[in-house]
């Protein structure tokens, strides 16, 4: 019987060593291999001799420039109508805009029996000729599938083609066994951060962009930090914000209570190192980053946007406004206020409740009833 043949495009090589919770290895961890054949492409990027490729049976580089991704891309889309001539592919699944752009362009003049356009966050498609261009292309063969129910209804509110009968969603998961199995204990992880072992620590992760509003965290910090001399704030990641965000933490005389230490490779081996996780962004397609200090069993204070409030509501955490210093530092407070015991305890209820909903067995079901549904 022939295979069902999948190809699953990316804007940038991103392939990580572990793939705990990388969307589009997991997406083909669900595939049977004696019923798919699996190709993995990437506009940008390719790995070096120390970076791993997909799990994929294949994997392609075209290795575009950031020039030639920008206006009309005719190359590109050149390069890319005659790779999907050849090929003939089944499925086609995009991540992100760029692919998910060019592909509803393209799947008008190349057959492809099935499109799957995966949206990670909001604004996308804002931009009214971009709404024109989705209303314009958009056909029976697609689906397009939000990283969270305030995701879907984003896509479906654009009005410009997306209904609740083309549209789905499917929120990320983790392998929870194989992420807790990576994850280093406290101490182990304290040291291999540098960090003092007596501290209380605050831990954040993200790109360091506005968004993220990591700003208001050590605001929030600052204001408590006085009342609690043992904490200390954590951010992993890095981006054009830091320096901004190192003369904040200098200008509030906590520089050294204020740690950014940078992009760290597979950061989830060090989320035990911390006693509270917090995730402030003004907005979030779903907040991996939440699910992933979630995963490590510890208590959460995120921003109450709809992607992630029935997150921390069914963790039992701590919601905020987004962007409330006040709201945010109330909620530290109230977490370094309790004692170890306590904070273990409502870590706990955190860890049970990603245990019984976000696994990663349920999110590979999803999508392999998604992309063999047509077949």
């Amino acid at each position: 019987m022939k295979k069902i043949k999948v190809l699953q495009l990316h804007p940038d090589y991103n392939i990580r060593k572990t793939d705990i919770s990388d969307l589009g290895e997991q997406i083909f961890k669900s595939l049977p291999a004696d019923r798919f054949e699996t190709i993995t492409a990437f506009f940008s990027g390719r790995p070096n001799e120390r970076q791993p490729e997909s799990i994929a049976n294949r994997s392609v580089y075209f290795e575009f420039s950031s020039s030639q991704l920008k206006g009309l891309r005719i190359r590109a889309m050149w390069r890319v109508y005659r790779f999907l001539k050849k090929e003939r592919f089944d499925v086609v699944i995009c991540n992100r805009y760029k692919p998910v752009n060019m592909i509803l362009t393209l799947s008008r003049f190349v057959k492809i029996p099935k499109c799957i356009a995966i949206v990670h966050g909001f604004g996308d498609y804002d931009r009214l000729y971009r709404k024109k261009h989705l209303a314009r292309n958009i056909s029976k063969r697609w689906t397009f599938v939000g990283v969270s129910e305030a995701v879907r209804s984003y896509l479906i509110s654009l009005n410009s083609g997306l209904t609740a009968d083309n549209t789905a969603y499917i929120t990320n998961a983790i392998d929870l066994d194989a992420a807790r199995a990576l994850m280093l204990g406290k101490a182990e992880a304290r040291d291999a951060l540098g960090l003092a072992a007596d501290a209380v620590l605050i831990g954040a992760m993200g790109r360091l962009v506005p968004l993220k509003a990591h700003d208001c965290l050590i605001r929030a910090f600052a204001k408590v930090a006085h009342e609690f001399p043992a904490a200390q704030l954590v951010i992993l990641g890095e981006g054009r914000e830091r320096v901004a965000l190192e003369q904040l933490a200098a200008q509030l005389n906590l520089a050294n209570r204020i740690h950014l230490l940078g992009f760290k490779e597979d950061a989830l081996q060090y989320l035990k190192a911390f006693d509270i996780w917090t995730m402030p962004s003004l907005r979030e397609g779903l907040g991996l980053a939440l699910l992933e200090g979630m995963c490590a069993g510890l208590p959460v204070i995120a921003s109450s946007v709809p992607a992630m409030l029935p997150l921390v509501q069914g963790a039992k955490g701590i919601a905020v406004a987004p962007g409330s210093v006040e709201e945010l530092s109330a909620a530290l407070r109230e977490y370094l206020a309790k004692t170890e015991e306590e904070r273990h305890q409502a870590g706990a209820t955190v860890l049970g409740y990603v245990l019984d909903h976000h696994g990663v067995d349920e999110f590979r079901a999803k999508y392999y009833r998604l992309i063999s549904s047509t077949f």
